[in-house]
């Protein structure tokens, strides 16, 4: 059990580092960036739907926040249906 809960820890982790290195390149690299293009392969799929939900308010886009806490409260669900 503890194995899969390192594992859930570090998915999560990492997850949540991707997807702030992708705010932060979206105000630093370029769209056509092929590092910003890779990154929004793999982030866009989890933010688009957040996005048509919550809008921006001025140019502040609040989906990252939301999904970074959306993957938080899914590890603490996860965490605690293992440790039942």
């Amino acid at each position: 059990m503890n194995i899969l809960r390192y594992l859930i820890q570090i998915v999560v982790q990492l997850m949540t580092l991707v997807v702030i290195i992708h705010a932060v390149s979206t105000y630093i690299f370029p769209p056509y960036n092929n590092v910003r293009i890779q990154l929004d392969k793999i982030v866009n799929p989890f933010l688009n739907p957040i996005r048509k939900v919550v809008p921006t308010i001025g140019n502040f886009d609040f989906s990252p926040v939301i999904l970074i806490i959306l993957l938080q409260l899914i590890e603490y669900l996860l965490l605690r249906l293992i440790s039942l």
